[in-house]
């Protein structure tokens, strides 16, 4: 029997999306970014904080630690493309270095796990941004908080990159995840979701430190397009994870739901590392050719694609 694949409807009505003003081009001033952020910012919060939107959380943040990691990269001076950095990491064998490309996408899928709540949260924050930032890891928080109450949350993100950069220009990827931090808990949102490198360049980094004018708006600027971005990346998530979830019953390998709960939560998936001969996560037995054409099956159905276009060392994910 052969099925045909799955299509994307057009009508994502259903799910909150961004007015057209917000996204209208136009000269900008910090009142009129504030404004826009601010609506933006409530529709990225209906998406994310509304379990009935149906956006795959995990897969969302995995995704854009994927994207922050390659942005960062261009930021430290690397510039390693995206596929790179996603083979670095889940090709790397267990107990291995995985290199800088790697250890990158590690640093920004560990945020995305970071817990904002409790009395020790701030103990994981300064595990992960080292010894040289772990002691003011609090009051740059706090900084940037007060600077969100007053003028908003776009504002105290650049208030905290800003505070990080002039203590080392060079620590790009601290700042940005501050501000990340920031961002969250100004929504109080209790995880990380890696959204502020995005858009981001080195020189616009290098001139909000040296106080050019209008370096604060450009930069501000850059963090309302990361934040649009990451509504359409959810909308988008949130419609093809219920295409996936309409197909699941069409699979008949033993194990397929949990395989797909895996490609809900993970960006990309290695058959002969993620699913054989265990599935990731659990006890359920696959083999490694079971692996392989059941992945088969999802891109003939539509509902995922293979990342790489090699013939050997694949990586299946989610269309997008």
């Amino acid at each position: 029997m052969t099925y045909q694949p799955a299509a994307l409807s057009d009508d994502l009505n259903t799910l909150p999306k961004l007015p057209g003003w917000v996204t209208y081009a136009r000269a900008e001033t910090f009142e009129s970014v504030a404004f826009r952020s601010g609506a933006a910012l409530t529709v990225l919060d209906q998406l994310v904080s509304n379990p009935s939107q149906g956006v795959p959380l995990k897969l969302f943040a995995n995704q854009l630690a994927l994207q922050a990691a390659t942005a960062t990269s261009k930021l430290e001076g690397r510039l390693a493309r995206e596929a790179d950095i996603r083979d670095a990491y889940h090709l790397t064998p267990l107990g291995e270095a995985r290199g800088p490309d790697g250890e990158i996408l590690a640093f920004w899928r560990d945020a995305a796990r970071l817990k904002l709540t409790g009395r020790d949260w701030h103990d994981d924050v300064q595990s992960l941004v080292g010894a040289a930032f772990a002691d003011d890891v609090l009051r740059l928080i706090a900084a940037g908080a007060d600077r969100a109450k007053s003028h908003g949350p776009i504002a105290g993100c650049v208030s905290v990159m800003r505070a990080v950069l002039e203590v080392d220009d060079r620590a790009e990827r601290i700042a940005c995840l501050l501000a990340d931090i920031v961002l969250a808990r100004a929504l109080n949102w209790t995880s990380v979701l890696p959204v502020t490198a995005q858009h981001l360049t080195k020189t616009m980094l290098r001139d909000l430190v040296a106080d050019w004018q209008g370096a604060e708006l450009k930069v501000q600027e850059g963090l309302l397009t990361s934040i649009e971005g990451m509504i359409r990346l959810a909308r988008d998530l949130a419609s093809r994870a219920t295409l996936l979830q309409a197909v699941a019953s069409k699979l008949r390998a033993k194990g397929s739901d949990a395989a797909v709960d895996l490609f809900l939560s993970e960006d990309a998936i290695g058959p002969s590392v993620m699913l054989s001969p265990t599935i990731q996560g659990t006890t359920i037995p696959m083999t490694d050719r079971a692996a392989r054409r059941f992945c088969d099956r999802l891109v003939e159905l539509g509902v995922a694609r293979e990342l790489t276009g090699r013939p050997t060392f694949r990586l299946y994910g989610i269309v997008r």
